[in-house]
């Protein structure tokens, strides 16, 4: 199609434009840890990111974490309070600044949201990290270490606006780690100068003895609904909204109606969606399942981050 080709045409540009420093990347004093992916959401970037900052920390390193904000209200650079709102500050930062309890920084210029989180540390930037969240786009900021995160579609997926791919998968030649989950076969995970990192995704699911309507806000629900089914899970009822989708009295109305129409059930839902259910989710009394992840050899996958990032400030 004319319009995929004009879209892969303008990234492509735009890539060599950075790749030849005609356009410069912005640096930030800490190192910067990008975690990224090629596609337009459901990678599972937020559970990486929480993850990894659980990771950095326990090996000693402080973080903050710098995103975009997508879907607020607000504009400019703000540091996201866990009792926020998502229309203030999005829901994936307010979900990371709940569950690491870490600075998160909001803005459309990450490297000003960056230069924020330093100005308000005044302590050493030794063992200090920046996590840039959804960042492999975000070429006008410098990264340190480049994470990007595929999943299985985007073998097959066509770029925008026909596919769900941002970049063609070439462009997985600017990474520094590829992940993809552990069941990812292993004769198509792309080859490169890379290294490849297996995850597992997880569901911490209470123990339910009754049935279940499902629902969910993310990019690939499927995945949710799937993994209730796996768990053992009577799951009577599947209802799938937009990604990032905030509720209305409405769809409050419309939920509670269909938890009825199946006697003796509960709602189960994501933490992402609670936040973007805000108190409406006590007037559903709906069950919360955290989406996680696990890195396999995770010691080791913090050896090379943290190895790879004091050669490459060390040589300037």
């Amino acid at each position: 199609m004319i319009a995929d080709w004009l879209y892969g045409s303008i990234v492509a540009l735009r890539n060599r434009l950075f790749d030849r420093e005609i356009l410069r990347a912005r640096r930030l004093q800490w190192p910067v840890i990008s975690v990224g992916n090629i596609s337009v959401g459901g990678a599972g970037k937020t559970p990486f990111v929480l993850m990894l900052g659980e990771l950095l920390r326990e090996s000693g390193v402080l973080i903050d974490v710098l995103s975009r904000g997508y879907g607020r209200a607000t504009s400019g650079v703000l540091q996201v309070h866990p009792d926020g709102s998502p229309e203030e500050f999005g829901d994936e930062p307010l979900l990371i600044a709940r569950k690491l309890r870490c600075p998160v920084i909001v803005g459309e210029d990450r490297h000003l949201a960056g230069l924020q989180a330093e100005e308000r540390c005044a302590l050493t930037s030794a063992n200090r990290v920046h996590l840039l969240d959804d960042g492999f786009q975000h070429r006008q900021l410098h990264r340190d270490f480049d994470i990007v995160l595929i999943s299985r579609e985007d073998l097959d997926d066509k770029v925008l606006p026909s596919g769900r791919l941002r970049e063609p998968m070439t462009a997985l030649d600017r990474a520094d780690v590829v992940v993809v989950d552990k069941d990812f076969p292993p004769e198509r995970v792309p080859n490169g100068n890379f290294q490849v990192w297996r995850t597992e995704r997880t569901l911490d699911i209470p123990e339910l003895s009754v049935p279940v309507v499902a629902f969910c806000g993310i990019a690939r629900p499927h995945r949710f609904f799937s993994g209730l089914r796996n768990r053992g899970i009577d799951v009577r009822q599947e209802i799938a909204f937009r990604d990032h989708h905030r509720y209305s009295e409405n769809d409050v109305q419309k939920l509670a109606a269909c938890r009825d129409q199946h006697r003796g059930s509960r709602l189960v839902t994501t933490e992402k969606d609670a936040i973007n259910l805000g108190r409406q989710l006590a007037v559903l009394d709906a069950i919360v399942v955290p989406m996680g992840m696990s890195l396999m050899d995770a010691h080791a996958a913090m050896d090379h981050i943290l190895h790879s990032i004091a050669e490459l400030r060390a040589s300037g």
